[in-house]
């Protein structure tokens, strides 16, 4: 492992009730950890329903200037039209709960989530925290205030 592009996370499990699978890397190019499903019996998931998934860990950064974003498995969403309800999720470092996936299922059938199976996956990004103020105008740039669109399809 690179100890230069590295940090140290922490997992605590919170469910001692059910098998506890610690987030682990896939492959060795793997950007994202793999969160698994903790459950205490399947779960149906309708379509157009929203749910939280629970993994059984709660997780501790290094610092505020890491946090751990969940992403969609791209397996999930194209073969039964699981994705995340939130887009992306947002583990800040501060947070001390049990990580839950919030899943939503677009797709046209109901899925069954099995406890111990992959449903998210959580990259560690670093943050940097702006300093804001107020400006009565802003740099001039090539694009100006086009957006939406402005630049092609």
């Amino acid at each position: 492992m690179d100890v230069l592009h590295s940090i140290d996370v922490r997992f605590k499990r919170v469910r001692e009730d059910n098998e506890v699978i610690l987030p682990s890397y896939a492959t060795a190019g793997s950007a994202g950890v793999d969160l698994h499903a903790c459950l205490e019996r399947d779960l149906e998931i309708l379509p157009g329903q929203v749910v939280k998934v629970p993994t059984g860990w709660a997780m501790e950064l290094p610092g505020s200037q890491a946090v751990g974003l969940v992403f969609a498995r791209s397996g999930l969403a194209a073969k039964f039209g699981l994705a995340l309800a939130n887009g992306v999720g947002v583990i800040d470092s501060d947070y001390r709960g049990e990580i839950q996936v919030l899943v939503v299922n677009q797709g046209q059938e109901s899925v069954i989530i099995h406890s111990g199976e992959r449903i998210a996956q959580m990259l560690f990004i670093p943050v940097w925290h702006a300093h804001l103020s107020e400006a009565a105008s802003l740099n001039d740039t090539g694009r100006g205030t086009g957006g939406f669109g402005s630049t092609g399809v």
